[in-house]
């Protein structure tokens, strides 16, 4: 009995020092909120309106921080957002281009975060910009500049390409869709199967994944914000809904492709390209040797700029697919010095 309690201890001691040595985490309940089906819950770092507007036979509301600069410049910037990010996650972003005269507006896509989640809804990218178009008609902008990360890249260039005489410039971060994956071999499968693959989400999966692709490899406390405003939403009283509607939104990106018109954009075009990315829809599904071929973002970033009539390419060497929250001094920097010069505003 003796050496057994010795043992007891020493295991003790050992687990102990296991659990010290392991990474920190929050209790649990900072750590695992539940948030409704609409964000409810999480807070923005501004204000938020929510927009009625018909669409598709049902009434929507599209959730938008509209925030005003202190000393307008007279120009106004739309930020699109990403399949895993919100309005919110423009947060730095929003502070940097407001800082700078502009107004800034960021609105929660139809099927995305703070907006409707509908139960039935054909998801264009066409009708997310047309969606966008009309946003910016209500709040009396007609000509703006457009910034898209991520899947936003994808819509970004839906708009400029609907819309090219009111984008002054676009400015597409880390765009995914600058290959075609279906073309590529990658499987297609059917909504059902996203939604069950969606209905699996789970903030340690999310973590990893985020971890090893927006952040490329690294890890700051303050990248969990994030990754719990997306597992709220999947602990969440409206899950299934929200599982649903990435369900779609996941098919829309996959089938609708808009490589094919780079050309075709007619405005300046700021490409912003984290290095380190290697996103791709749907890779892990992919075989072993068309994986190996997918999210290369240096050659598509490169390949991108090379298509567009008038780009500019920033590359940035060492991050990931969100730049603008991995490294947002550096990001915002090369961000401000890329826009458009402004003409001076009268008076000042």
């Amino acid at each position: 009995m003796p050496d057994t309690g010795r043992v007891r201890l020493v295991l003790l001691a050992l687990g102990a020092a296991l659990a010290l040595a392991a990474p920190s985490r929050a209790e649990p309940g900072a750590e695992e909120p539940a948030f409704g089906a609409e964000l409810e819950g999480f807070a923005y770092p501004f204000p938020v309106q929510r927009r009625q507007f018909a669409s598709q036979g049902q009434q929507l509301a599209i959730a938008t921080m509209d925030v005003q600069p202190d000393q307008p410049n007279g120009a106004a910037v739309v930020l699109l957002h990403g399949k895993n990010f919100c309005a919110a996650t423009w947060e730095g972003t929003v502070a940097a281009l407001r800082g700078a005269g502009y107004r800034v507006i960021a609105p929660d896509q139809i099927g995305f975060c703070k907006s409707t989640k509908p139960e039935h809804y054909q998801f264009s990218f066409q009708q997310l910009a047309a969606n966008t178009h009309a946003l910016l008609a209500e709040l009396g902008v007609s000509r703006v500049t457009v910034i898209g990360h991520s899947t936003g890249g994808m819509l970004g260039i839906r708009y400029a390409l609907m819309y090219p005489g009111e984008v002054e410039q676009l400015v597409l971060v880390d765009p995914i869709g600058l290959e075609d994956w279906k073309a590529k071999g990658v499987p297609w499968q059917s909504v059902d199967a996203w939604y069950r693959r969606e209905l699996a989400a789970t903030a340690d999966r999310i973590r990893d994944y985020e971890r090893a692709t927006y952040y490329a490899g690294t890890w700051q406390p303050e990248y969990e914000r994030w990754v719990q405003m997306l597992a709220g939403m999947a602990r969440g009283p409206g899950r299934e809904r929200v599982a649903w509607n990435s369900a779609l939104l996941y098919d829309m990106i996959f089938t609708q492709p808009v490589v094919y018109e780079l050309g075709q954009l007619s405005m300046p075009v700021l490409l912003m390209i984290g290095d380190k990315d290697t996103t791709a829809i749907g890779k892990d599904l992919a075989p072993p040797s068309v994986q190996a071929t997918l999210g290369d973002y240096p050659k598509l970033g490169r390949a991108a700029a090379a298509a567009i009539p008038q780009a500019r390419l920033v590359e940035f060497a060492d991050l990931g697919h969100a730049p603008q929250i991995q490294a947002p001094d550096r990001f915002h920097k090369a961000l401000l010095d890329g826009l458009l010069p402004r003409p001076p505003v009268p008076g000042r």
